[in-house]
């Protein structure tokens, strides 16, 4: 009898094949769904951040609106003189669900304004060359009390200052325009007009970093106006420094007028010069514009920490007439 080989199933082998390909889809789909539901969580998350976050910022618009209505009730407390015994100089540190809202108001006068500084200078009939201001001056004498006497440093500083705020090309004799910042590993030009934000002076040829943060404690920038207003009630006794670069005075008599000043803060500023510490220093009628018992902008910092989120808005508010209170400028962020 003929036998006829037999070829060997391939069945199982089939059957192998076919359950590795559903472990492979199964496989895939759980990927995927991982992948689906740690998504989904990221998208619930940030959904959640946004929307809590836009609460907080709501937030401290409100605490910006209240601030705004009780700094225009200020001017009625003292017949418009505005000191450190008062209400706003304390913060506040308000209660909310989930959080809370802390604000503190500081007076945008009590530093050194430094768009003053593109006010110009008159220049000399023979040479042209250009002369300093009071104002120029003061700055110098500030920078040179940061940086221990540093009177190179201090010339630099004030003339780069100038030419970077003034609206011509030609250089100070200790100075710097546009070919001067050009030349650097990140060039850019000068600004040619009034800063916004005293973080701009970072920029300016002559600043170094190692003293910068000594001298942002004492000046600031008020948007669009070069006036140089100090409001002497609200010097504290860390200000020594900028009241001794802008009077002439010793830091030691500048102290000793910051101490010994009246609770309620000086009626007028001519209290202020009557003081014994000020019987020597000869100031011109320029300077003694400079000082006020009185103040047209204030910063708000507001800081509201609602859930998870933490929000941060610093405003500038600028009261016009002692009655109308706007805001003319919003940062967002801690500086």
């Amino acid at each position: 009898m003929k036998q006829f080989n037999q070829r060997p199933s391939t069945l199982p082998r089939q059957r192998g094949m076919a359950l590795l390909i559903v472990l492979f889809i199964v496989a895939l789909v759980s990927v995927l769904a991982t992948e689906m539901g740690s998504r989904l969580q990221l998208q619930v998350q940030r959904a959640s951040n946004i929307k809590d976050n836009n609460q907080a910022y709501w937030y401290s618009i409100g605490a910006e609106a209240y601030a705004m209505l009780a700094i225009k009730d200020l001017y009625e407390l003292d017949d418009g003189n505005i000191h450190l015994n008062q209400p706003w100089a304390s913060p506040l540190v308000y209660p909310i669900e989930n959080g809370q809202i802390t604000a503190t108001i500081s007076d945008s006068q009590a530093c050194f304004n430094i768009n003053v500084l593109a006010q110009p200078a008159s220049a000399t009939a023979n040479t042209g060359q250009r002369n300093t201001t009071p104002a120029m001056d003061a700055f110098a004498a500030l920078v040179r009390e940061i940086t221990n006497g540093d009177t190179y440093t201090a010339d630099i500083v004030r003339d780069s200052l100038v030419d970077y705020l003034d609206d011509n090309t030609i250089a100070r004799p200790d100075g710097a325009e546009d070919d001067t910042y050009l030349g650097l590993r990140y060039p850019h030009l000068s600004a040619n007009t009034l800063l916004t934000e005293v973080s701009e002076l970072r920029l300016v040829n002559g600043i170094n970093i190692e003293w910068f943060a000594d001298l942002l404690q004492y000046v600031c920038v008020i948007p669009q106006n070069q006036n140089l207003v100090i409001n002497i009630n609200t010097l504290t006794e860390d200000d020594d420094v900028l009241l001794s670069a802008v009077t002439g005075l010793s830091k030691a008599d500048a102290l000793s007028l910051i101490e010994s000043r009246p609770e309620r803060g000086y009626e007028t500023a001519a209290d202020f010069f009557a003081e014994p510490e000020m019987a020597g220093i000869i100031l011109s009628d320029t300077q003694r514009t400079w000082f006020n018992t009185t103040t047209e902008y204030f910063t708000l910092t507001t800081i509201t920490q609602y859930n998870e989120t933490q929000f941060s808005l610093t405003s500038l508010l600028h009261v016009a007439n002692q009655e109308n209170v706007s805001v003319i400028q919003r940062t967002f962020g801690r500086r």
